[in-house]
């Protein structure tokens, strides 16, 4: 549309220019109108075959080129927004991922915390059992020997009684007299010492 326009122009301002035929004296042959026919029939043919090799070859060429580009960049805009909803995806399963493995640290970290604490209070409980155990052994011990200690002592304080007699005195002493001395002492003074 656009180029009939432009022939028409052209065309027609050859004819209603009035100024061209004043300048014809001049001696233009461009402006003389016997040259015209021969002029319009080159112009014709010269901007018809430059039409027609535009038209047929250069444009088709053209808007070959400009079609092929924009569909390869509606191509490309399609597997971006393709890749986009894919990473957007990847991400949220990421993000889940994440999530899911932090809230499965703190589980397993809660129940690391509640077993140590358990064994901590199942091996203090055991220990508590073995120092009970131990002090009441000790002071059953305790018990016995302050049961038996008396008469380990009288035991004791006769026979070093008989020897320092017998190394003092070179004389043999009877056991059952030292003894029943001891026995009257430590009854006198038994409650002192032994706590009874």
């Amino acid at each position: 549309m656009i180029r009939k326009i432009y022939f028409q122009s052209i065309f027609f301002s050859f004819l209603f220019f009035k100024e061209v035929f004043a300048a014809e004296s001049g001696g233009m042959p461009q402006l003389n109108p016997e040259f015209w026919i021969s002029q319009i029939f080159w112009l014709i043919l010269t901007f018809g075959t430059l039409y027609l090799a535009l038209s047929k070859l250069v444009l088709p060429k053209i808007s070959d080129n400009l079609e092929s580009r924009k569909s390869k960049i509606l191509e490309n805009i399609e597997a971006a927004d393709k890749q986009r909803e894919d990473c957007e995806v990847k991400y949220r399963a990421y993000e889940e991922f994440v999530s899911k493995s932090k809230l499965k640290a703190k589980a397993i970290f809660n129940q690391s915390r509640e077993k140590a604490i358990k064994d901590i209070n199942n091996k203090r409980d055991i220990l508590d059992k073995q120092i009970d155990e131990e002090i009441s052994k000790v002071e059953e011990e305790i018990k016995i020997l302050r049961k038996n200690a008396p008469d380990k002592i009288s035991k004791i304080a006769v026979e070093t009684s008989s020897e320092l007699i017998h190394k003092f005195l070179g004389a043999e002493v009877n056991n059952s007299s030292i003894s029943a001395i001891v026995d009257d002492l430590s009854k006198k003074n038994g409650n002192k010492y032994y706590g009874y």
